[in-house]
């Protein structure tokens, strides 16, 4: 059986030096990943990424640019392409309806000057993300992060 592509557009939400995002528990275990999902059909990639964070986070936010890609290729029943877009976050929708993910919990402001310490995935973003807000180089293309890879803490 051949595996299928799914593009997926990301959030990266910046504000008050803190980023934002999804809370994920599962088994005792609490992890964060950015707010985001898969591309619809007839959907360009930022109208995505404002779409997954009206529906995961009821929030409205403005893309800005295309700062990563980083891939799944094992792990899901699919190939994952996530494109993560910067975004500026603009407001709360009132009276938004929330569409959440499996195993999720909230969201929560995390302070990127200890980014590459939390536990957001996939872990070769949190470096990448400190470098992009200090202005520092930054890598555009991160590779491909599998479930079991050991995690990136730089």
């Amino acid at each position: 059986m051949q595996r299928m592509i799914r593009n997926a557009a990301k959030a990266l939400i910046i504000k008050d030096d803190k980023m934002l995002a999804v809370k994920i528990s599962n088994e005792g275990e609490e992890w964060y990943i950015m707010p985001g999902g898969g591309q619809e059909p007839e959907e360009i990639l930022p109208e995505t990424a404002c779409r997954e964070a009206a529906e995961e986070l009821g929030i409205q936010v403005s893309v800005k640019d295309l700062v990563f890609v980083i891939e799944g290729v094992h792990g899901e029943d699919f190939h994952r392409v996530d494109l993560v877009f910067l975004c500026e976050y603009i407001g709360e929708i009132e009276n938004a309806v929330l569409q959440k993910d499996t195993n999720q919990t909230g969201f929560e402001w995390l302070d990127i000057s200890t980014l590459n310490q939390a536990p957001l995935y996939p872990s070769k973003l949190r470096r990448q993300i400190m470098n992009l807000y200090q202005g520092k180089e930054y890598k555009i293309y991160l590779g491909n992060e599998e479930i079991g890879d050991p995690e990136i803490r730089d």
